[in-house]
């Protein structure tokens, strides 16, 4: 009990300094970032195949970096290029995310197949975004394990939830908040 009420003014801080975000609107982002806004020197993302690769001709540079996913494996940014895709930055302890979260499991499961839904988790370790997932039955959606938050500061993310939608050509048309049940409307338009 008494380690509860120790870690609790420090969840707190970090709830405030990370801003678990509930501004539902955000302005659109008419152009990518060049690729040095995008983490192309970021530490722990690394770029994508070299140019002798099929996969490396069409990548964008937003594309262009790996992580690993919370089951282990290795996520390539570059099997997102060709399809519209939606970026999810959350937090296991974050309240906003656990709402969203119905609605971004419907978008992935409605638009399978035409739309990329990956969920980016941080801010916490890897088994309390393992629960995270399981908890709210997120797991038919590949999920990036991003403690380290290069993938958050790869794509300027400084809060959760944050919401990135990608074009098939890689440019960020949205980045920022709204709520999961706003989400498939607004992923749907990108097919």
């Amino acid at each position: 009990m008494l380690r509860y009420r120790l870690a609790l003014p420090w969840v707190t801080a970090l709830a405030v300094l990370a801003g678990c975000a509930d501004d539902t609107t955000s302005p659109v982002v008419a152009d990518a970032p060049p690729a040095s806004a995008v983490g192309a020197a970021t530490p722990g993302v690394t770029a994508a195949p070299p140019s002798g690769s099929p996969t490396a001709e069409n990548v964008p540079p937003t594309l262009a970096f790996k992580a690993k996913t919370l089951n282990g494996t290795e996520f390539d940014g570059a099997t997102l290029a060709g399809k519209p895709a939606v970026l999810w930055f959350w937090a296991p302890w974050c309240p906003t995310c656990a709402g969203q979260a119905k609605g971004v499991k419907a978008t992935a499961e409605q638009l399978a197949g035409k739309v990329n839904v990956i969920g980016v988790g941080g801010l916490d370790d890897e088994a309390a975004m393992q629960r995270f997932v399981t908890e709210w039955k997120l797991d038919g959606m590949p999920h990036l394990s991003d403690q380290a938050g290069t993938v958050w500061k790869r794509f300027g993310v400084t809060a959760q939830s944050t919401f990135v939608l990608l074009d098939s050509t890689g440019v960020v048309v949205h980045k920022g908040v709204f709520s999961g049940e706003d989400l498939l409307g607004r992923a749907g338009k990108l097919t």
